[in-house]
């Protein structure tokens, strides 16, 4: 796992969205796993100016996003397929067949579930998989005491995590306390993790699941176990980290990372 510390949110958001237009470029028809939330909407804007202005080509791009609300339709604003379509897919190039999210109307949750999984092996798996981290320290929606082997499946969501997300809500009360997500083990399987993380209040939270010990509590922690893991935060995130200044060592001192200073 590596730990990249940027100057602010912008330069953290730029240059995760770097990373990902590598892979893109370097591999067109890359299969990313993609996340929503704040975080992402500002690395969706980059993504979506690099497209327009750099002719980043996404058309033979598959994606599968991490989970979604139980009971919303589609066409809800508040769902993650309308959130990934207004931010990302219909400003870009990309063939809307090959963008998947869980179905969360499924009648049958536990063969939708199923399905999803079936459906990212018959492509051969996620190549780049992006994730933000929850203030309960959770990954998608696998909510403190996740299994660290746990497959997509229908998850109760803790009180933190409503608290987090029913602002964003013009009901507070009207979001969905399930959802149907990625499981750590599916997660962890996809060849390159990317984990981007910005803004003061996910500072402790970010030090537990990078430097803390591996625990279901934290299901973010279990991105040590990946071999190809890259996290990138800002200053502000980066407070609570013991290691900072190792971090900033390894990034102006590794080759690999020459081409991004």
């Amino acid at each position: 796992m590596q730990v990249v510390i940027s100057p602010t949110k912008e330069d953290a958001t730029e240059l995760a969205a770097k990373i990902i237009a590598d892979r893109i470029r370097n591999f067109p028809d890359s299969t990313l796993g993609l996340a929503t939330g704040v975080t992402m909407e500002r690395l969706y804007d980059v993504l979506v100016r690099m497209h327009k202005q750099e002719g980043l080509d996404f058309s033979l791009v598959r994606t599968f996003n991490l989970d979604e609300y139980i009971g919303l339709l589609p066409e809800n604003k508040h769902s993650y397929r309308y959130y990934m379509n207004e931010r990302l897919f219909k400003r870009i190039n990309i063939d809307i067949r090959n963008t998947f999210l869980p179905n969360g109307m499924a009648q049958d949750l536990k063969l939708e579930c199923q399905k999803y999984e079936k459906k990212i092996k018959d492509v051969g798996g996620i190549d780049l998989q992006l994730l933000g981290i929850g203030k309960a320290g959770h990954i998608g929606f696998n909510e403190p005491l996740s299994a660290l082997r746990s497959r997509t499946r229908d998850k109760s969501l803790t009180p933190v995590t409503i608290a987090q997300n029913s602002p964003l809500f013009d009901k507070p009360e009207d979001m969905p306390k399930r959802a149907l997500t990625m499981g750590i083990g599916t997660i962890l399987e996809a060849k390159q993790l990317l984990m981007l993380v910005t803004g003061r209040s996910k500072a402790e939270i970010l030090s537990k699941a990078v430097e803390g010990p591996i625990t279901s509590m934290i299901s973010a922690s279990a991105i040590q176990l990946h071999e190809h893991c890259v996290v990138v935060v800002d200053e502000d995130a980066a407070e609570c980290l013991q290691g900072k200044d190792y971090y900033h060592w390894i990034f102006q001192n590794e080759p690999e990372w020459e081409k991004y200073r």
